[in-house]
């Protein structure tokens, strides 16, 4: 089953440049979130191309926009499952909190209220927006306040209306989820105080590319954002970067902090050393591009290799979590139950499904101690030393990890 809107764009949905480069096409992929019932496993999923396009004038890696319509009004990804993320959304928390002086804080995407649960224990004037009306429920049960909506300039002047300007508004993971960034800037513009705080966290293209992260690329990733592209962004919608902060999470991210025009000073030494690491990086060149292309193909070489050859042995081999780019990675590879037995993920909302279009099935990380596989690929990687934490003594035991990023391999 396939859509009939485009699968590549003929500009940057940042910058808006024409230069745009085709340099990793994927195949068709079903939304690395749409995950199966048993009961469906064998009705048709939608698929669509994945065509991998990289901006050579700001930097940004992104593909076309072909979620279904209402996709997200019903989500399964949470970051409550990751002991990580509570630690990094309390300091988050801390942050925006200090920006706000008293004002009120709206996150966009709040998903389950992680983050602003934290900002409500210190006090904080709190809102969030989300599409999912099953991830409100969570929120709520946090004593998070959710108005569900996709946000745009109508949902903006709906909440300006009803509660007044915001001093900060929060996004994270949430921005390179839209398909049209001007009208969600639009919104941005329309909310935010003039003299408030726009922050950012989006993972950060030059480490996708320096570690191989093509995983990162899926249908509900629109844009993989570099810092030069956000500084455009801005700068086309009325605003402007003034700083930004390097994150060591989702194997390396960027809290950007953006305010109107008016209210904006200087770019700060952090953000100029960023943007000078991104020219260095080749980040304008169709080489960087095709050279990362050529080595994600060699990763699905090496890694279908080494699963091969263990298999051949006879060991078993499961997959630890069913994130959305591990979902990437199984089916550009096409790595199905014939390899690996099942999955295992923390998050109950997929246990019990299967992973979509390769179809193996997910368990209850208990599995794991039930079932003792002699290898577990981390599909979760960007989350291994947590998950190494957990699982002490399955490796005292004998198992043995495999990460397939930045290149495949035995973890010793």
């Amino acid at each position: 089953m396939t859509d009939s809107r485009p699968s590549v764009m003929d500009n940057c949905r940042a910058c808006l440049s024409p230069r745009m480069m085709l340099f990793l096409p994927m195949g068709d992929h079903p939304p690395a979130n749409m995950f199966v019932r048993p009961e469906d496993a064998d009705k048709p999923q939608p698929a669509f191309p994945l065509n991998t396009q990289a901006c050579l004038d700001c930097g940004m890696i992104q593909v076309a926009d072909q979620i279904p319509d209402g996709f997200f009004r019903h989500y399964l990804y949470i970051p409550s499952g990751a002991t990580t993320m509570h630690s990094h959304f309390e300091g988050l928390a801390k942050v925006l909190a200090d920006r706000a002086d008293g004002g009120l804080i709206v996150d966009i995407g709040c998903n389950d209220g992680l983050m602003l649960g934290f900002a409500n224990r210190i006090g904080a004037k709190t809102l969030g927006v989300d599409p999912a009306a099953n991830l409100a429920e969570k929120a709520a049960e946090k004593g998070v306040e959710v108005h569900v909506a996709y946000f745009g300039p109508e949902t903006a002047r709906e909440l300006r209306d009803a509660r007044g300007p915001a001093k900060v508004i929060s996004t994270t993971n949430t921005l390179n989820h839209i398909g049209d960034l001007t009208a969600f800037m639009q919104g941005v513009d329309l909310l935010l105080a003039d003299d408030g705080w726009f922050v950012i966290e989006v993972p950060w293209a030059r480490d996708i590319i320096r570690t191989n992260q093509f995983d990162n690329v899926y249908h509900e990733h629109m844009s993989e954002m570099s810092l030069k592209s956000l500084v455009k962004l801005a700068e086309r919608t009325g605003m402007a970067v003034v700083d930004v902060t390097y994150l060591p999470v989702h194997g390396g991210s960027m809290r950007v902090f953006i305010r109107k025009a008016g209210a904006a000073s200087a770019p700060s030494a952090e953000v100029l050393r960023m943007l000078a690491e991104e020219e260095e990086a080749g980040m304008g060149s169709e080489a960087a591009f095709t050279a990362f292309a050529d080595r994600a193909r060699q990763i699905g070489d090496d890694l279908r290799d080494l699963l091969g050859k263990l298999k051949a042995e006879g060991k078993t081999i499961a997959g630890y979590g069913a994130p959305a780019k591990g979902n990437t990675l199984l089916n550009f590879f096409q790595i199905g139950p014939e390899t690996l037995d099942y999955l295992v993920d923390r998050n109950t909302l997929k246990q019990g499904l299967l992973s979509p279009g390769m179809g193996i099935e997910i368990l209850d990380p208990s599995a794991i101690a039930e079932r003792k596989p002699d290898y577990l690929l981390v599909l979760a990687w960007n989350f291994f030393d947590e998950i190494r934490r957990q699982l002490a003594d399955y490796e005292a035991a004998g198992g043995r990890f495999i990460l397939p990023l930045p290149s495949p391999h035995v973890v010793t």
